[in-house]
């Protein structure tokens, strides 16, 4: 069986990682979902290194336009990383480098990975929740039209798996 390419934490190595441990340890495959959020999150700590001096304006626009390249690239189905890049956040910073050279991994000052991955799924959490909340929304909209059409519509109430006395079905909605 043919090894992987090495990874940049693993250059320390003679060999590269055995194939099936590679896949084994990569979660690009579901992490892939984080991608918008890790762009966003890395937009914003551009920004910041940029505003405490950390960074100059001239390689804070690189570092924003470039990850907005990979965000557009991404969209248009034009970045996809395999197996390879192990994670979305090794994935972003590989390409980034690729694209604007050495300034790319300035990107990761003052920022720890468990930091990044906190961020995104932070991030994507209240996404997803907003849009349960919208969903939710329009589940209660629906429940109340059906009440309002159905004010003097009766239906068997229960009680104890039973028959009970009736109830109109907007009562029950």
């Amino acid at each position: 069986m043919e090894t992987s390419s090495p990874q940049t934490w693993s250059q320390r190595f003679e060999t590269a990682l055995h194939p099936a441990i590679a896949h084994f340890n990569a979660s690009i495959s579901f992490d892939i979902q984080l991608i918008e959020y890790d762009l966003t999150g890395s937009v914003a700590h551009a920004k910041m290194l940029v505003k405490t001096g950390i960074l100059t304006a001239e390689e804070g626009e690189q570092i924003v336009t470039g990850l907005e390249t990979i965000r557009q690239a991404y969209r248009q189905g034009e970045f996809r990383p395999g197996v390879d890049a192990e994670d979305v956040h090794f994935a972003v910073e590989r390409r980034l480098t690729e694209l604007i050279g050495d300034v790319g991994k300035k990107l990761h000052t003052a920022r720890s990975r468990n930091d990044q991955v906190g961020t995104d799924v932070r991030l994507y959490l209240r996404a997803e929740i907003e849009a349960i909340q919208a969903q939710l929304r329009q589940y209660q909209q629906t429940l109340l039209s059906l009440a309002e059409s159905h004010g003097k519509t009766l239906i068997p109430g229960y009680t104890h798996l039973q028959r009970a006395q009736p109830l109109s079905l907007a009562h029950h909605c």
